[in-house]
């Protein structure tokens, strides 16, 4: 890329980094309950008395710190604080630890299992709003998550995390995160967000725990999750048989460059060799069967099937900028950089809703946005997109410095 596309993408990516942070600024604080409001739906209209998630809040605190950060802006400390002491009173399960799944629009928890994704998103959201803020209330807390993963959730008979436990952490029969999810026990998604949320964690407390929980978990991902044909399965039962044949390509490319960041923490040459080996095996087979140029990323195969969702969701556009870069990094074929930056015209194109403001939360293939889809919502929040544009921009500065 020369200096003049250099300096233009730069621009664009930072100015849509800030309309994402002002769009959250201004329609998703909850002026009368506290906290964030539940959903905004596509017209960007409030939902009256719509529940609030923990997944929508934990990643709002971890972007409103993210942003503040990169930007060097303490007003968004504000935020981020209205985040974390919203969790902290009602999302916190003060009697038996960790956090509740869902909470009545006033605050009243009715969901109160034990997901695994919802504690690592967790300690993910305070770990950044630890080095943002230095609040040594929110390293205790992520400490303590940390602590009731690894004694509750952990396997150490078959190795990998289970899904969900009720709400004292007693064992449950319906683990799903969502309706659209296999109810197995032991899935990709959360393992990647538990991996993601460590390698955070690792920035903030270098207890050796951690550490070795990050190495198991990308031995994991090279044993159990990755295949022959360079995609990470999905769903598993307790003894990792494969209960599934759907390959997800923003979690394919998202993963790729998780796991290098992930080796990155530990720090060892080799493992750093074999998680950087992969993200370009893996990322060379995204780009021939889930991009497709000016058209941006496809969703989702059925391998038993054939059949391809080709819906373009809003996460896995982000996503994918992301993992191209990073393959970019290390292999310095141009194919990665040139899908990269065609991603990211499909986007400015398409996926941004230029009237209300935020991403369209998923398009079909004739680019129509779907209108039953949220603005705002439980899975619909700033911190996908928001990441990878951080991400590019502290890239490109470097390319400058």
């Amino acid at each position: 890329m020369n200096a003049l596309e250099s300096t233009k993408m730069f621009k664009t990516l930072e100015d849509e980094l800030q309309n994402i942070t002002e769009y959250w600024k201004n329609n998703a604080v909850d002026e009368q309950y506290g906290g964030f409001i539940g959903r905004r739906d596509h017209s960007n209209q409030v939902i009256p008395e719509a529940s609030k998630g923990v997944i929508l809040n934990t990643r709002i605190l971890w972007s409103f710190s993210a942003v503040g950060m990169y930007k060097n802006d303490s007003s968004l400390r504000t935020y981020a604080e209205r985040s974390f002491h919203y969790l902290e009173k009602y999302f916190r399960d003060q009697a038996f630890g960790g956090v509740f799944w869902e909470l009545g629009y006033k605050g009243n928890p009715f969901h109160k299992r034990k997901q695994v994704y919802a504690q690592a998103f967790t300690i993910y959201g305070l770990s950044r709003f630890y080095l943002y803020t230095g609040k040594v209330e929110a390293l205790s807390w992520a400490k303590e998550l940390f602590e009731m993963l690894e004694e509750h959730a952990y396997d150490s008979e078959a190795d990998g995390y289970l899904e969900a436990f009720a709400e004292d952490w007693s064992p449950i029969e319906d683990m799903r995160l969502s309706k659209k999810d296999m109810n197995s026990s032991k899935t990709m998604n959360t393992h990647l967000h538990i991996l993601e949320a460590y390698t955070e964690l690792s920035k903030v407390w270098k207890d050796p725990r951690v550490l070795q929980a990050l190495r198991k978990l990308i031995h994991l991902f090279h044993t159990k999750f990755l295949n022959e044909d360079n995609h990470y399965e999905l769903f598993f039962d307790t003894k990792w048989n494969l209960q599934s044949s759907t390959v997800s390509f923003g979690h394919d490319i998202e993963a790729a460059w998780l796991l290098v960041e992930a080796a990155k923490a530990i720090n060892e040459p080799a493992m750093l060799r074999k998680t950087s080996e992969a993200c370009v095996t893996v990322a060379k087979c995204f780009l021939q069967k889930a991009y497709i140029p000016k058209k941006g990323v496809l969703n989702e195969l059925d391998r038993r099937t054939g059949v391809i969702d080709e819906d373009r969701h809003w996460w896995p556009q982000a996503e994918a900028m992301v993992g191209l870069l990073y393959a970019y990094e290390i292999d310095k074929d141009a194919r990665f950089e040139n899908a990269l930056k065609d991603i990211w015209e499909f986007i400015l194109k398409h996926q941004i809703d230029k009237d209300n403001g935020e991403w369209f939360f998923r398009i079909d293939k004739n680019m129509n946005p779907y209108k039953e889809e949220d603005k705002l919502g439980m899975w619909k929040c700033p911190y996908h997109n928001s990441r990878a544009l951080i991400v590019l921009l502290e890239h490109y500065k470097k390319q400058t410095e």
